[in-house]
């Protein structure tokens, strides 16, 4: 089994550059990854994506625009992929939600959990952090982890906004 509930440390620059990210792809929202060594307690590089839900994602989400969803491109998930044999691998996966809000949507916990028949757990193993961005600012942030004993994800901390 797969437990990811010890929240993994954030630097507040990093913390501020996926905030920056946010305001930047602002009203879509923004995605991509943070790195860390393999059995840290933390993360120390970023890894933005380009949001493709509008364009040539690998796997769009139906129905939704890239104001209500994000997709990486193939390239961005083989790097993804990649990572989790290097030396620093993707921890984090994050993204944004341009109302103002940081939760974990039904959305977001289907794409990230195994399709049915496939085992149980994410389908990465990452936390997931989800930056609330409005017009005006960074509302909030919360970061989520994979939990075996309710059998999905969870939050493990929650970061202040910024006025960005």
């Amino acid at each position: 089994m797969t437990n990811f509930t010890n929240p993994l440390n954030i630097p507040v620059e990093l913390l501020s550059a996926v905030y920056r990210q946010a305001r930047a792809a602002f009203p879509a929202e923004c995605c991509g990854w943070l790195t860390g060594p393999a059995g840290g307690d933390g993360v120390d590089d970023i890894r933005p994506a380009e949001n493709a839900q509008d364009a040539d994602a690998l796997i769009p989400i139906a129905g939704r625009t890239s104001e209500r969803a994000y997709s990486f491109k193939f390239d961005d998930i083989r790097a993804l992929d990649e990572s989790f044999s290097s030396v620093t691998p993707a921890r984090i996966i994050y993204h944004s939600h341009p109302n103002g809000q940081a939760y974990f949507s039904e959305t977001d916990r289907e794409v990230a959990t195994q399709p049915p028949g496939w085992g149980e757990g994410p389908v990465f193993p990452v936390q997931q952090l989800v930056v609330g961005i409005n017009a005006e600012r960074v509302v909030e942030a919360a970061l989520f982890g994979w939990n075996d004993d309710p059998g999905g994800f969870v939050e493990l901390a929650r970061y202040d906004g910024a006025e960005i």
